[in-house]
């Protein structure tokens, strides 16, 4: 039994190294056999790189070709040319015998000389296709339509062939498992008018356009790279391009002068890329900019003049880069503008006055700035934040974007969004962005009170006033702001009660006025018990059921405690004097009469005598007592 498992064991060893060794010696499928040769006289090979591929032996052991080890079958063929154009270069075009390879996942003719031939259009049928390398080939001609059948395709390379032409992108989209593209070189100048390549993992710089393209978003990728390159790119009439969307990649440098080449953009997002240097006088030339992201880069100087030439701006972020001075004071000319986001900067001065002009602003974003002085009292004026939110008023319509696709019969859309703080944490918001009304100023060095016109912003869903040096009271009719949701006021120098009106405030689910100084009782409501003592923490002279300090029963309005707090004083004073008047009436006589001195200390000293000779006498009766018990004791026993 032992024996017979012990070959048992040496078979299957045998085996598995047997299958390690069949890679050269593997005999390939008979049919795939011949599809190679052909495939092999269609081209023209001087440095004899695929004399190996031979009728009489397995192909599997051909230069290039590999096999799977189980089934035999060619699942990859490597073809591309390691010399760069040298003596192995591979000559001719293909051939359609290359189909006859069911399971190749895995093609690469790299680096050789197809003579300007277009790519055939028989490569869309190689369904098993993971992996097509036909860079710096010399092919020409026509990108075909058909790669987009290739569903499983994770990598293509088309770059380096110069006379390669696409004509229409609406294929890459049906490439759905596609993680790396690379297009350069390949002639983008045809009758191109969208290409959206948005979130997907394509890597490399970005491509020359054709004038023509309207449309080019390729966000959330990992393309890399001077920006520079791409803006300053050389084109034979204007640039048609519209919309242009390079957010979430890796792309460096700085913008330089070449914006102006641009002219007829109406929405630039560069926004989470790598980008430095100042912002150029040349975005002034964009003259038709509805929306411009240049956030999480960074951008350093300050916002420039020029900017003020874009009239029908509406949207503005530049939040999270380096950019430093006064917010300008022409920003409210710019009257179309419904949403401002310049947080995290190093901006510094005042908040214009000149903001409240800003009748549509529906988004004031100015946190984690170095920003001073006072919060404007006009603030009221700010019209759009002042009417309750509709989807009818949706003033963020005019930033929509859409092409009509006549080919396909629908419209390519493209909406804004913003990253904001609500509520503590950071979202992105999209589709609901034309109903937000918010107002954040958190984290600056403002000080000076909450104006009161701040409570007419009767729109408002999140107010944030946290971590600056603001004092005084909040608002009485704060709790007049009935849509807001969000309201953050702590780490101040508040001082006084907390408005009964704030239990107006029904759709209020973030509350925070901790570290400050209030005084008084936590109004009580069903909203506010949601909250919790962390939301009032930092108050000492706050109480509630929130807090561990219960107020005291007979609590009442602030008037009552004015004067139970009078009464306490006087109460004080009387007690002190009361104290002063006696301990110097004794004090005083004995200092100043030397016979009231001397009785006075003679009395004490019988008073000393009599309770010692009382001490001795009790002492020794217990002694006495105490012996006298425990020898009755010892007798006993």
């Amino acid at each position: 039994m032992i024996m017979s498992n012990s070959k048992l064991i040496m078979v299957v060893l045998l085996l598995a190294v047997l299958s390690l060794c069949r890679t050269n010696s593997l005999a390939c499928n008979e049919r795939e056999k011949h599809a190679l040769l052909r495939f092999e006289q269609s081209l023209i090979d001087p440095a004899n790189h695929l004399s190996s591929w031979s009728l009489t032996e397995g192909c599997c052991g051909g230069a290039g070709v590999r096999c799977d080890n189980v089934s035999g079958r060619v699942f990859e063929l490597h073809l591309d040319n390691p010399e760069d154009f040298g003596k192995s270069t591979l000559i001719g075009k293909l051939s359609p015998a290359l189909l006859e390879l069911e399971h190749l996942k895995f093609l690469n003719l790299s680096l050789n000389d197809f003579r300007g031939t277009p790519i055939p259009s028989f490569l869309g049928s190689l369904s098993s296709l993971t992996y097509l390398k036909l860079w710096g080939a010399s092919f020409g001609g026509l990108v075909p339509h058909q790669l987009g059948n290739l569903s499983s395709l994770r990598q293509l390379y088309l770059g380096g062939n110069s006379g390669l032409y696409v004509d229409n992108f609406s294929w890459i989209s049906l490439l759905s498992s596609l993680e790396s593209l690379d297009l350069g070189w390949i002639d983008l100048h045809r009758d191109i008018h969208w290409l959206d390549y948005h979130s997907n993992r394509f890597v490399g710089q970005l491509p020359h356009l054709s004038p023509n393209v309207v449309l080019f978003n390729i966000a959330n990728n990992s393309l890399s790279g001077q920006i520079s390159s791409f803006l300053c790119q050389k084109m034979n009439e204007r640039s048609k391009l519209r919309l242009l969307d390079l957010s979430n990649n890796a792309l460096s440098g700085e913008l330089g002068h070449c914006l102006m080449r641009w002219q007829s953009l109406t929405h630039l997002n560069l926004g989470s890329n790598n980008l430095s240097g100042e912002i150029p006088e040349s975005i002034g030339s964009l003259f038709s900019l509805k929306a411009l992201h240049l956030h999480n880069n960074s951008f350093s100087g300050g916002i420039p003049l020029s900017l003020n030439n874009c009239t029908f701006l509406g949207l503005i972020d530049f939040a999270e880069n380096k950019l430093t001075g006064n917010i300008p004071s022409r920003i409210g000319e710019r009257t179309n503008l419904m949403a401002i986001r310049l947080s995290s900067n190093e901006f510094f001065g005042d908040i214009p006055q000149q903001i409240c002009r800003l009748s549509s602003l529906i988004i004031l974003d100015l946190a984690n700035d170095r920003l001073s002085g006072s919060i404007p009292r006009c603030l009221n004026n700010i019209s759009a934040m002042a009417t309750i939110p509709s989807a009818i008023d949706d003033k963020f319509s005019t930033l929509k974007f859409s092409i009509y696709l006549g080919y396909q019969g629908s419209y390519l859309g493209h909406r804004e969004d913003l990253i904001l703080v609500v509520k503590g944490r950071k979202s992105t918001y999209t589709n609901i962005l034309p109903l937000v009304r918010i107002v954040d100023l958190s984290c600056n060095n403002l000080s000076g009170g909450i104006p009161i016109e701040i409570s007419s912003l009767f729109g408002l869903q999140s107010l944030n006033l946290s971590r600056n040096h603001l004092m005084g009271r909040i608002p009485e009719n704060i709790g007049g702001m009935k849509y807001l949701e969000s309201l953050d006021l702590s780490d101040n120098h508040l001082s006084g009660e907390i408005p009964q009106s704030i239990t107006n405030l029904t759709f209020l689910s973030y509350l925070d006025l901790s570290y400050n100084n209030l005084s008084g009782r936590i109004p009580s409501s069903t909203q506010l018990e949601s909250f919790n003592a962390f939301d009032f923490i930092g108050n000492p002279e706050l109480c509630g059921a929130h807090l561990l300090k219960n107020c005291t029963e007979n609590e009442g309005p602030r008037g009552d405690e004015n004067v139970e707090g009078s009464e306490r004083s006087w109460f004080y004073i009387g007690a002190a004097t009361g104290f002063i008047v006696g301990f110097w009436g004794v004090c005083g006589a004995l200092l100043c009469k030397r016979a009231w001195r001397r009785a006075y200390f003679n009395f004490l000293n019988n008073i000393k005598d009599r309770v010692y000779v009382v001490t001795e006498l009790k002492w020794s009766w217990l002694r006495y007592h105490f012996r006298r018990n425990h020898m009755i004791s010892e007798l006993k026993i």
